[in-house]
């Protein structure tokens, strides 16, 4: 009895002391894995919150075959502009469009700081954002080079392109100005007459760019094509719906230009040069 009693008593005293020890092996590490493994789990995957997209600075309605549009549009792309583009085709009448801009023109910026809030008329916009952003690469500082500029793109818009739009606009199946021969209910002949007049005229404002603005350098800017050199640029790929025979200097100019900016050019160009030979299968069909 005595020894039976003694292992019953041993027996249960081992078991009582191996419970708690038991409970307390087991405790911490239940601790220890549990808890620092949540906050390690919250702190590595914190909440990250979406920002809003940045709008552009600058936004730009225009109108893809035109080369116009293409000017600015060459020059916002070569500037580096941070720009949105909104296809105006078939809106430029719309009364939300004639409340910001009664002229009903494109291309035209929306822009910070403008009196009006917008702006039109492709060289103006050079001009302007030229000015703003201090980009005497494409719009030099000096007095005087800066005259040559003006000159070369005032004497673009008032003298070669009037005949570049009376040789190619019937071609391209633009509206003409009012008291144009080719708005008038003039016969036919007459009205090619005029095309083939103006055609003709071509020829010499084109030389007085070679000779005079150029005067051997390779754009009218010097080394790197200036605002007036994208200007002129664009407007000589209208010619090519009239199959205008171009001088090789401006060939080659065009292909300098198209060159020294790459995807500047080549992209809007590449709109006005789909249009043409849409225009151009549309006359064959």
């Amino acid at each position: 009895m005595a020894k039976t009693a003694t292992k019953t008593a041993g027996k249960s005293a081992a078991k009582a002391a191996a419970k708690p020890a038991a409970k307390a092996a087991a405790k911490p590490k239940a601790k220890t894995a549990a808890k620092p493994a949540v906050k390690a789990t919250a702190k590595a995957a914190p909440r990250a919150k979406a920002k809003p997209a940045k709008k552009p600075a600058l936004k730009l309605s225009m109108l893809k075959p035109s080369v116009n549009n293409m000017t600015v549009r060459v020059f916002a792309r070569a500037a580096g502009f941070d720009h949105a583009e909104t296809d105006a085709w078939g809106h430029t009448r719309s009364p939300e469009f004639m409340a910001r801009n009664p002229a009903h023109l494109t291309p035209m910026i929306e822009d910070k700081g403008l009196p009006r809030g917008v702006l039109w008329e492709s060289c103006a916009i050079m001009q302007y954002l030229a000015n703003k952003h201090g980009l005497e690469k494409f719009y030099p500082k000096a007095p005087a080079k800066r005259a040559m500029v003006d000159s070369a793109m005032f004497y673009l818009i008032g003298t070669l392109y009037p005949y570049v739009a009376r040789a190619t606009y019937p071609a391209l199946g633009f509206p003409h100005y009012a008291g144009e021969v080719g708005h008038s209910d003039a016969h036919p002949d007459k009205k090619s007459e005029a095309q083939m007049a103006a055609m003709a005229a071509i020829a010499e404002p084109l030389e007085v760019f070679h000779s005079f603005f150029r005067d051997g350098k390779p754009f009218i800017g010097g080394k790197n094509p200036s605002i007036a050199d994208i200007r002129l640029a664009a407007t000589l790929e209208f010619l090519a719906v009239i199959d205008y025979a171009l001088p090789e200097w401006a060939k080659d100019y065009v292909a300098a230009i198209e060159k020294k900016l790459g995807k500047a050019y080549s992209e809007p160009a590449g709109d006005v040069r789909g249009y043409i030979a849409h225009v151009k299968s549309q006359a064959k069909a």
